[in-house]
């Protein structure tokens, strides 16, 4: 074990990690030990690292042709894990396939083929069909946030995905709750299980609050909570699309800065809205359960539940948003006039009552600056840094965020700053490039 440790340090170093915590160290131990195993840890844990350390120390340099596969149940978590590869900086090729990504572009990478493949069942599988790749040589398989997966309609694709995969040794299936049982198909049969889910009664951390409405129309009560709660950061949580966009349409009718997130979204414009809700020009978010996991956002002060979920699990994903590790956190119900609590919520919420006027919160300090060039026109943080400074005569504390993309890149500036600058780079070139660059929206 000691010798891994020695081995993988540097790479722990890169990511600015002085230590690994007691779960990544327990699911090394794990895969020295068993070829197959559950590990059970709630999101914003350090889960993926916790995988990605064991698969590595079985990818061999002498090796051409995918050895590792990585089935995630979202695009935003196959772009996150692809990005926590990529800065451990392991020498090892890594590439991403999912739905709405540029097929053409994915077959192009094929051909100098990746040791590790992240990507959704459905164009895994399609790469299967089309023999992208040889499956025979993938050794390593991890089925990250697989109860995700089967509930999005995935196992007829993980079922023909695993089928095709004949040489896999290792498997490692994660999730954020307890699971009631490891589907067949995986050919798992009883694993060793890590769990280091804790019990949400045991949650000291997290508060428990909920207003009501008058009658059926909860709309103007969260508006009011919104105003109350301020400009903390806030995950508003809905069952449906359309209640995402019913409620996006009211708050900007208000104007009140916010960003609105589902699937129903492009995946240019899912990336942007979390891009905005990390650099701070957002501080609410309203969303599908799509954002209850595996999502690289920010530690979250409160979470509002505008529509109740349906079961136990749904409800811990959402609240695992908030109060992490030691911090503390508040989830919030917003219940129709006569709307039951629903039987899993063992602890009973202190109803809080809304004053009838409230100010809308103040904007965000920070705005979004998009620049239509990324890492495949060469352009790097450093050149957005020289532009936004030198030609743009921004001070470092104007400068926030940045984000570099294949073919775009974002950065945070100042809000009262964010309008001049782009009058001030309309006519600027990067790396010889015209970019078109404007205020994110």
């Amino acid at each position: 074990m000691e010798k891994k440790l020695k081995r993988i340090q540097p790479l722990i170093n890169r990511l600015q990690i002085n230590e690994l915590n007691s779960m990544q160290l327990a699911s090394l131990k794990a895969a020295e030990r068993h070829q197959n195993f559950v590990l059970l840890s709630p999101t914003g844990s350090g889960k993926t690292l916790a995988f990605l350390l064991p698969m590595l120390l079985n990818l061999r340099e002498d090796r051409i042709g995918v050895q590792a596969l990585i089935l995630v149940p979202s695009r935003e978590l196959a772009l996150q894990i692809e990005q926590v590869w990529k800065a451990m900086g392991s020498g090892f090729k890594v590439n991403t396939c999912y739905g709405g990504h540029s097929v053409k572009i994915e077959l192009n990478n094929f051909q100098d083929p990746p040791a590790v493949l992240v990507g959704t069942p459905g164009r895994v599988a399609d790469h299967l069909q089309r023999k992208s790749f040889d499956p025979a040589l993938v050794h390593t398989l991890i089925m990250d946030e697989f109860d995700k997966a089967l509930e999005l309609g995935f196992q007829k694709d993980m079922e023909i995905i695993i089928q095709r995969l004949t040489g896999v040794k290792n498997k490692i299936l994660t999730s954020a709750t307890q699971t009631q049982s490891v589907p067949a198909f995986t050919g798992l049969k009883s694993p060793y299980t890590l769990d280091y889910t804790p019990s949400v009664k045991t949650n000291k951390q997290l508060e428990f609050k909920a207003v009501r409405s008058e009658g059926t129309d909860k709309l103007e009560a969260l508006f009011r909570l919104i105003c109350l709660l301020g400009n903390s950061p806030t995950l508003v949580f809905c069952n449906h699309r359309a209640a995402v966009d019913r409620i996006s349409e009211l708050l900007l009718d208000q104007g009140l800065v916010h960003e609105a997130f589902h699937g129903g979204l492009k995946q240019d414009e899912r990336e942007r809205t979390l891009t905005k809700f990390r650099n701070g020009s957002s501080h609410l978010l309203i969303t599908t359960d799509l954002a209850s996991r595996g999502l690289d956002i920010p530690e979250i002060q409160q979470i509002i539940h505008y529509q109740l979920p349906q079961t136990e699990t749904a409800f811990v994903h959402r609240n695992g948003r908030t109060a992490r590790m030691h911090a503390n956190g508040s989830s919030y119900l917003v219940l129709a006039e006569k709307e039951p609590i629903l039987p899993y919520l063992k602890q009973k919420p202190e109803f809080i009552s809304l004053p009838e006027s409230l100010p809308l919160p103040a904007p965000p300090d920070w705005d979004t600056i998009y620049f239509s060039g990324g890492k495949k026109d060469k352009i790097n943080k450093t050149d957005i840094v020289g532009l936004v400074l030198k030609k743009g005569k921004l001070q470092h504390d104007e400068l926030g965020l940045i984000e570099v993309k294949d073919y775009v890149a974002y950065a945070a500036v100042k809000r009262d700053k964010a309008a001049q600058l782009v009058r001030k780079l309309k006519h600027e070139k990067v790396k010889k490039k015209k970019l078109k660059i404007e205020i994110a929206r």
